[in-house]
């Protein structure tokens, strides 16, 4: 995942949690996006 750029991230973690993948595949997509401090472009739902 560090090889996408940022916004292919961000594009990513909306797609899957529209398509209501998998909550470990979403969760992994949140701490990379985390890592990359780009939370405040997502709402994250605990």
């Amino acid at each position: 995942m560090r090889c996408l750029p940022d916004q292919l991230l961000i594009e990513s973690y909306h797609k899957a949690k529209e398509l209501e993948l998998s909550p470990d595949f979403i969760k992994l997509i949140e701490l990379e996006i985390f890592r990359r401090s780009l939370s405040h472009k997502i709402k994250v739902s605990s």
